[in-house]
């Protein structure tokens, strides 16, 4: 199936410069598939475990997450059924939310540049996503205006934060029309639904219209990566998500997660984790114990 890549338009509520949005068990985000956007997007996931999908950076996050997405950046949703959750706070704006020249003061410099370094999109951890986190949540019994002080106040605090990791370190470069941003959810988004199965070059090829050689130089252009190491990435990823949370064996999880050579998904693990699957089992359930 050939699935339309997701362009999400976000209209902010009435009155209001950006967009807040707050999700729990009765009331689920339901952006799963790959989408864009021209606005950054600050999630805090409060608890649980996933999959943290943002260009072509793929990995597994446990005991809550808390991200800031650059505008453009494609990326999946980050909590369904599964994730354990308790909630998800959401914060989107323009990069211009309040007015073309206000980031340009002094005071916002900090900020400026975190909105540069999001266009990878950055990972937070530590104290920085306990204590942003926190603020996050209380955004919800907050006026507008308060609202809108406590997002200046953890832009700040992300801004001067060390606990921070650059995800698509390598690059990802979406500088491009808005029909390449269509391509590339186009390829993630059958990578995110077959990756199981045996994906062909020459149908990944097909289905952008390009030929083998002009698929491959567009993917590496724009991501950094091969598409074959970004499917291995994306089925490493799966296979830890299914040894942190189900209780099957390493050969059942190897097959589950796209590989058909048991040696061949050893190797590729412990390069990719450092560590073999049973080493990396193990180590879970010692810190969960």
């Amino acid at each position: 199936m050939n699935q339309k890549a997701a362009f999400e338009a976000i209209a902010p509520n009435f009155g209001n410069s950006f967009t807040y949005q707050r999700f729990d068990r009765n009331n689920e985000n339901g952006s799963r598939g790959w989408h864009y956007h021209p606005e950054l997007e600050l999630v805090y996931v409060h608890g649980g475990s996933g999959k943290r999908q943002i260009g072509s950076h793929v990995s597994y996050f446990r005991e809550g997450d808390l991200i800031l997405i650059g505008a453009n950046l494609p990326h999946c949703g980050f909590t369904d059924k599964l994730t354990g959750n308790k909630s998800e706070t959401l914060v989107q704006m323009k990069p211009d939310f309040l007015g073309s020249d206000f980031f340009k003061i002094p005071e916002m410099k900090n900020i400026q540049n975190l909105f540069e370094v999001a266009k990878g999109g950055i990972a937070f951890s530590g104290r920085t996503k306990v204590m942003v986190g926190e603020k996050m949540e209380i955004l919800e019994y907050q006026t507008d205006f308060q609202r809108l002080l406590s997002i200046l106040n953890i832009l700040n605090l992300l801004a001067t934060s060390e606990d921070m990791q650059l995800l698509n370190a390598e690059g990802f470069s979406m500088e491009t029309e808005v029909k390449d941003n269509d391509r590339i959810n186009t390829v993630f988004n059958h990578v995110k639904t077959h990756f199981r199965e045996d994906i062909a070059l020459e149908h990944m090829a097909d289905m952008t219209n390009m030929t083998v050689p002009s698929f491959c130089r567009y993917f590496k252009k724009i991501t950094n990566k091969t598409f074959t190491k970004f499917v291995n990435e994306y089925r490493l990823v799966h296979a830890s998500k299914l040894l942190a949370e189900q209780p099957i064996s390493i050969t059942e999880v190897c097959y589950e997660s796209g590989f058909n050579n048991f040696s061949h998904f050893n190797k590729s693990f412990k390069d990719f984790t450092g560590q073999n699957p049973s080493q990396y089992r193990n180590q879970l359930k010692a810190v969960l114990n």
